[in-house]
């Protein structure tokens, strides 16, 4: 039987972070990858392919400089699905050539198949040949990510109704499209389609989209999607998808409204990876959407040698959380010190425009009863913002009136996700307003804003006053 000191079960952030943390810390490492090649969804259908589509869809329809030549400006005319997929195939032979590299560095032993357990300490591996093999584990850290959620209702078939792994394999550019979810993935696919030409309808059956975000964020955002005629219908449920004669779809809601589109994409949630691993064997019980319960400090579940990380644990599903939650469980499953994880971590979405946030929100800040104050700079009144030609986009800090410190960054519009790095680092190193104020930014930058927005805050809060 193979032995080995710590086993990663997946190759995504959290598996790959986790795994090269703990062979650097001197421990025999062994990851066990169900699929081709390592990577996992993040590599190969989820964090990397979308942002990849997004950069590519930009570049070629000349999204970015649309706001000096015009709506009509393209930098390519006719964008197919091949345009579309080049750039894509040579960013992950890229990722995936690194990560071999990082574990061959590392000395991290590599198995190709699908794991379950037999008991809390031994894996089976099938491979893709049938052979079985059987490794034991110290410490096993599940790190299976997650698939999307495929109800029984929605006639999938891989070319008109598609998930949002199946959206990387389209054909043709649809020219009408009907996305159902506003969360995360439906509401950045539905903006890079949105930036294509294509037609874009969302479909969401909570009231607004996009929850957690500060409410005016999430306001502005809506603001420049049905600027450019996309169609948010918030409040209603899909009751059926139809394939018409046409080739088309119809997809019908539950108040009896329907429309027509060349493509669904159904991108309402994602379920934990967990049902092929034999769980029970373990003493381990996902819940109702596949998800692992882990100590939130160490990612630890129930069964002590047992730990979960990245997406099958739930929020933030994000990949830089997946990766700092898969190097804290790896430290603490081979028992060297590991810190617990940040209390305020960046949150990107891709959308076009990009959304970043840190911290907390103004509803939050109300929520807890803190005295605060806000400062907001649009993009349109820095140099850089001219430069670019932007119309839109804006910054929004939170601040503690009492303390002065900074509380919330919240931004929407180009950049948005390196720019929420500025703030991010003085929210954790409990900065107050005075640092933007008394501090200079390049110029002419997008960073600029910051300056301004402090400046906004400042002067409504008013000078501190020196004892």
């Amino acid at each position: 039987m193979n032995q080995y000191d710590f086993v990663v079960v997946g190759s995504g952030p959290a598996g790959r972070r986790a795994a090269i943390q703990a062979a650097k810390l001197g421990k025999k490492v062994l990851v066990i990858e169900k699929g081709t090649r390592v990577g996992g969804v993040s590599v190969h259908t989820g964090t990397i392919p979308s942002k990849t589509l997004r950069e590519t869809a930009l570049n070629l329809t000349g999204w970015r400089e649309r706001g000096f030549y015009g709506r009509s400006y393209r930098v390519k005319q006719e964008i197919n699905a091949d345009d579309l997929r080049r750039r894509l195939l040579i960013t992950l032979d890229h990722e995936v050539d690194v990560l071999e590299h990082q574990f061959a560095r590392n000395r991290v032993s590599q198995l190709r198949g699908a794991a379950r357990f037999i008991d809390p300490h031994t894996l089976e591996v099938e491979k893709d040949d049938g052979e079985l093999i059987r490794v034991h584990a110290g410490a096993v850290l599940l790190a299976v990510g997650t698939k999307p959620y495929r109800p029984a209702h929605i006639p999938f078939d891989g070319e008109a109704v598609l998930d949002s792994d199946e959206i990387l394999e389209i054909k043709e550019v649809p020219r009408s499209m009907v996305v159902i979810g506003a969360g995360v993935i439906g509401i950045e696919y539905a903006t890079i389609f949105s930036a294509l030409d294509t037609a874009v309808t969302v479909i969401e059956p909570r009231d607004t989209m996009l929850d957690f975000l500060d409410k005016e964020i999430v306001e502005d955002f809506a603001y420049q999607l049905r600027d450019r005629n996309m169609k948010l219908v918030f409040g209603q449920t899909v009751e059926k998808v139809e394939k018409e004669p046409t080739g088309k779809c119809r997809v019908t809601l539950q108040n009896g409204r329907s429309m027509i589109a060349e493509m669904v994409l159904f991108a309402a949630g994602r379920v934990g990876a967990t049902d092929s691993l034999n769980l029970e064997a373990c003493g381990l019980e996902a819940d109702n959407r596949g998800r692992l319960k882990v100590n939130p400090d160490t990612f630890q579940t129930s069964v002590s040698n047992i730990y979960a990380a990245g997406d099958v644990v739930g929020f933030p599903s994000l990949a830089s959380t997946s990766m700092e939650q898969g190097r804290i469980a790896a430290r603490h499953a081979v028992g060297a010190p590991a810190h617990e994880p940040p209390q305020y971590f960046p949150y990107g979405i891709y959308a076009v425009p990009e959304i970043s946030t840190c911290g907390l929100t103004e509803e939050e800040v109300q929520q807890r009863g803190i005295p605060y104050e806000c400062g907001v700079a649009h993009f349109r009144e820095t140099s850089r913002g001219h430069i670019m030609g932007l119309d839109s986009g804006l910054l929004k800090m939170i601040f503690s009136l009492k303390t002065r410190r900074l509380l919330g960054v919240h931004i929407v519009g180009e950049g948005a996700t390196e720019l929420v790095h500025i703030g991010q680092a003085v929210l954790n190193l409990k900065g107050t307003v005075e640092y933007f104020v008394e501090n200079t930014f390049n110029y002419p930058t997008l960073a600029e804003a910051y300056k301004i927005a402090g400046l906004d805050a400042w002067n409504r809060m008013g000078e501190l006053k020196k004892e």
